[in-house]
């Protein structure tokens, strides 16, 4: 009678907890959060952080690019959109005959866009001028000797180029600060699937070199010096240098929103703007809005 008696007692504690936990899920928030590669691991980041800290709000992380981060917010799939480069006019038409409303943005941090080499590359410095001469349609460096590189040094003397998908913030951004207003990408890249992806074909291919943020290196790759012009001394993408302006492919990194945020996705972009916030950023190798180093 006893043994039944507290069967009994059991199996109603565990319903009265299943009930508690029913009832906290309905009313935990989900804030969704989807966008720029490049971004992703500073937003997985601010996600667990903020979750361990507010058990009532979800924060649920996606990637995809800057494009797909716009698009799904402008359908209506996402509370807000990473993204590595500044919402197009068009896509803002969009937003305001779509959603009755206007884009609100928000920059969250810097990124310095770094040039990666694989490790066994003797060469420490490129300029811009030489990017382009490299990645543009009209350029004409194709060799690594070109550039200083002994014949023979790794493997083949052809310049293998990595670049990111044509929908990534990150190449829309290398595109115009490299290239100019105008100027399209050479053909015969090899394309890679993400800010990580990027730096990951570069490590594995000694004669390539491909840009990515400079959050993303590795021990098996080289971050190159840039210049703005050829025979100049090169930069090196640190936070410093690219809070000064002092390095030449520096960008902001956004959030939008549709209209002015309210509520938890208020509370939540406050709280990446603060310095609790911003320390991510540093931590993870970017560059905060605030002097936090």
């Amino acid at each position: 009678m006893s043994l039944r008696f507290n069967l009994i007692l059991f199996c109603l504690l565990l319903a009265v907890l299943a009930c508690g936990c029913d009832r906290s899920r309905e009313n935990s928030v989900a804030i969704r959060n989807e966008g720029s590669d490049t971004m992703v691991n500073i937003a997985q980041a601010w996600a667990e952080q903020y979750n361990q800290k507010h058990e009532d709000v979800s924060v649920q992380v996606l990637g995809g690019g800057s494009g797909v981060g716009i698009a799904s917010l402008i359908d209506g799939n996402c509370d807000m959109a990473n993204t590595s480069r500044k919402m197009k006019p068009d896509e803002m038409k969009i937003v305001r005959e779509k959603r009755g409303d206007e884009p609100k943005e928000f920059i969250v941090g810097y990124d310095a866009l770094a040039i990666y080499v694989h490790k066994r590359n003797p060469l420490e410095s490129i300029s811009m001028e030489e990017l382009a001469d490299l990645y543009g349609e009209e350029g004409k460096l194709t060799k690594w000797f070109e550039l200083g590189v002994p014949v023979g040094t790794l493997g083949t003397d052809k310049i293998i180029r990595i670049n990111r998908q044509s929908g990534s913030g990150t190449y829309f951004y290398f595109r115009k600060a490299v290239l100019g207003k105008g100027k399209d990408m050479k053909l015969g890249s090899i394309g890679a699937n993400g800010s990580k992806d990027a730096v990951s074909l570069v490590s594995r291919t000694p004669a390539a070199i491909g840009y990515s943020g400079m959050g993303y290196a590795t021990d098996d790759v080289k971050i190159l010096k840039v210049s703005r012009r050829r025979g100049e001394p090169g930069v090196a993408p640190t936070v410093a240098n690219a809070r000064s302006g002092a390095y030449p492919i520096t960008r902001p990194l956004r959030i939008y929103t549709i209209g002015e945020p309210a509520g938890p996705v208020k509370e939540y972009i406050d709280w990446i703007l603060s310095p609790e916030g911003q320390e991510i950023v540093l931590q993870l190798g970017y560059v905060p809005m605030e002097s936090n180093e």
